[in-house]
């Protein structure tokens, strides 16, 4: 179903067109042309055929039905945190994270007209990233799929009052003009987005001192049951760089919990901290290994 705004259609389905050429090399993103995500695309792997979904479930459905050969998400933003439900969405989609991509964040403000603006519509991250900047305008925040989406969705409504926050990219997709660049409140916001493919890296051709490993786990509803799994890492040495919890159902019986490791199994360290880990969990499920874009620490 076609769910993208009319100003943006022709571009996507001719990106579609050309993916569907060569699935291999197609790497699908959630969001319109111009978005975030779609630039991380482009800077990660110049030579791909970017795939526009409309959303990050669809693009993960891409890679899983043959018709891109990976998927860029973004996972976490240094301003706003992680990714709403992203850490849902990627256990249960079954792929397999084979790298990460840090890109620097720049919003800008963009409508048809000069202003005054009653609302701005982008992703809730980008509003997040802005909150300060639209609270002391009394912009009125409203949520839509993705930054660029947004603009288009602008463009498509042509109403004076309302804007969309996006990258600059999209202004000039959709016709739009900026009213004022680099709106987000930090001006070193940084997203992590991470590459998912059906088959996992071998954890052997990723050099050791170079590798990251995720993975989610589920304590035992026991005293001490998170400082146990904890401890297998803290005694074998293996440094631990993230580490969110989240809650699975409505039991609210058991935490589940996100982490990053440096190191991948094959390293005797990892792979005794895994063995322990699984003792003292009800599930560990790895996400993947993969070289680190950036040294932690």
């Amino acid at each position: 179903m076609r769910k993208f705004p009319q100003p943006a259609l022709a571009m996507v389905d001719s990106m579609r067109a050309a993916a569907a050429q060569d699935p291999a090399r197609a790497i699908s993103f959630g969001g319109a042309p111009g978005s975030n995500s779609h630039q991380a695309t482009m800077q990660f792997a110049p030579e791909s055929l970017p795939l526009p979904c409309y959303n990050f479930e669809d693009a993960l459905d891409a890679v899983k039905t043959g018709a891109a050969g990976a998927a860029m998400i973004p996972i976490e933003n240094s301003q706003h945190g992680r990714v709403a439900d992203i850490h849902f969405m990627l256990p249960e989609s079954g792929l397999a994270m084979v790298a990460e991509h840090f890109m620097p964040i720049t919003h800008a403000l963009m409508a048809l007209s000069d202003g005054p603006f009653e609302a701005a519509y982008s992703h809730p991250q980008a509003l997040g990233q802005s909150r300060e900047y639209l609270l002391a305008r009394g912009i009125v925040p409203m949520a839509y799929a993705d930054t660029a989406g947004a603009a288009a969705h602008v463009a498509e409504r042509g109403q004076p009052d309302i804007a969309a926050l996006a990258p600059p990219m999209a202004a000039e997709l959709y016709g739009l003009k900026i009213i004022e660049d680099a709106v987000e409140d930090a001006h070193d916001n940084t997203t992590r987005f991470v590459l998912l493919a059906r088959e996992p890296r071998d954890p052997a051709a990723i050099d050791q001192g170079e590798a990251m490993t995720t993975f989610v786990f589920e304590v035992k509803n026991q005293p001490a049951a998170l400082y146990k799994a904890l401890g297998c890492f803290a005694t074998n040495g293996v440094n631990m760089t993230k580490l969110e919890s989240y809650q699975k159902g409505a039991s609210f019986a058991a935490t589940m919990f996100y982490a990053d490791i440096e190191g991948a199994p094959g390293d005797a360290r990892v792979d005794r901290a895994l063995e322990e880990l699984e003792f003292h969990c009800n599930s560990v499920k790895l996400l993947g290994s993969y070289a680190q874009a950036r040294k932690r620490g």
